[in-house]
């Protein structure tokens, strides 16, 4: 079957672990389609699953630390991924070893900034731990919204890493002046300007992000619930009262006893609502789920739409969310040009096979 033709098809042919969390030594051969891993609990399913995940943004998406990713009584980790794009070979290795830096190297050579790397593989996770982006505080949410936009706009995520290091210098300075009871409005006023430039070029970037986005998520929801359902996403910024400008000056006081920036981008949240109402409070735990999966497939279509190249999709322990019929339903989904190559992770065999050979795609099924 013919697929893809105006976008770029990318998938993961081959994957090698060395000492990555649970695997000594690990490689696997994927079907550029479907990919099934099964097997009890505990054993590696979604390690390898956070493996890919490594790959694309050369981190953990369950866990951060990089040393805690290190097979226990071992110093280092490997993966290496070989990946098909614009009918090219690209070879991915993301490496960590106890003491040093991590390195990602594309087709042997090292990234000298791991920004330049994310985007080039966009992929999407559908997971879990999703739920921190209801229950968690706003960084979990900003993290999101960043998250999906930096994977199509390189420009976005550099203009972030420069905000957050002046936001980190500001601080820094507002602690010097309580140390040595000392104040000076003229080095004050240079950092502002920074954070002015940078945090409304991040807001404006937002408000576009959010007005595209929304339409997607929505559709998504319904889709998904097939309920009508009033769910909204708003996004709430200081911004969109005053400038930043005005909101430093406004908060210099404040700012000085509290030693850092009250005031910017960094406080931005995005608002999820059913019926008008929180729906942290007042969602069901199914309308919670529904939600959660219609923001990751929302993620998955804008992605694809400003990349031009479909992410690779990957659903950990799916069967948690979702009924065998809703889960059919998302994998359904790849038999229409829609999606590249997915991964799905389940306790149980059986239940797995009968979605996907229900759909007339090439699938591999794994048993760790």
């Amino acid at each position: 079957m013919e697929r893809h033709s105006s976008l770029d098809f990318m998938f993961l042919k081959h994957l090698s672990l060395v000492n990555y969390k649970n695997f000594d030594s690990k490689t696997l051969d994927f079907d550029p389609v479907i990919n099934c891993l099964v097997g009890d609990n505990g054993v590696g399913k979604t390690n390898i699953l956070d493996s890919i995940y490594h790959l694309s943004f050369g981190k953990s998406y369950f866990n951060p630390v990089s040393t805690q990713n290190i097979k226990h009584n071992t110093d280092f980790f490997v993966i290496e991924g070989e990946f098909e794009k614009d009918a090219r070979t690209e070879k991915i290795i993301c490496s960590f070893k106890r003491g040093l830096k991590k390195v990602i190297k594309r087709n042997g050579k090292a990234y000298e900034k791991f920004s330049e790397h994310i985007g080039f593989l966009p992929l999407v996770i559908i997971s879990p731990s999703d739920r921190d982006l209801i229950i968690e505080g706003s960084d979990t949410r900003r993290k999101f919204m960043d998250g999906v936009i930096s994977q199509s706009d390189k420009e976005y995520l550099q203009t972030l890493i420069k905000y957050n290091k002046v936001l980190v210098q500001r601080n820094s300075l507002l602690k010097y002046f309580v140390a040595n009871h000392t104040f000076d409005s003229d080095t004050l006023a240079i950092y502002n300007e920074q954070l002015h430039l940078l945090g409304t070029a991040i807001h404006k970037k937002r408000v576009d992000f959010i007005s595209t986005f929304i339409p997607i998520f929505q559709e998504q929801y319904a889709h998904i619930s097939e309920k009508d359902e009033q769910i909204m996403l708003s996004y709430e910024s200081q911004l969109s009262t005053k400038s930043l400008m005005e909101l430093l000056a406004g908060a210099i006081e404040k700012d000085r006893a509290l030693q850092y920036t009250s005031v910017g981008i960094h406080k931005d949240d995005l608002n999820f609502t059913i019926a008008g109402h929180p729906i942290k409070k007042f969602g069901s735990q199914g309308q919670q789920k529904s939600f959660l999966i219609a923001l990751k497939l929302a993620q998955f279509h804008f992605i694809k739409e400003q990349a031009k190249t479909t992410p690779i999709l990957l659903l950990d322990d799916i069967f948690d969310k979702l009924d065998e019929n809703r889960v059919s339903q998302i994998v359904g989904l790849v038999d229409n040009d829609n999606f590249g190559q997915i991964f799905i992770s389940d306790t149980h065999a059986e239940r797995t096979e009968n979605v996907v050979k229900n759909i007339r795609q090439s699938y591999k099924i794994f048993t760790l």
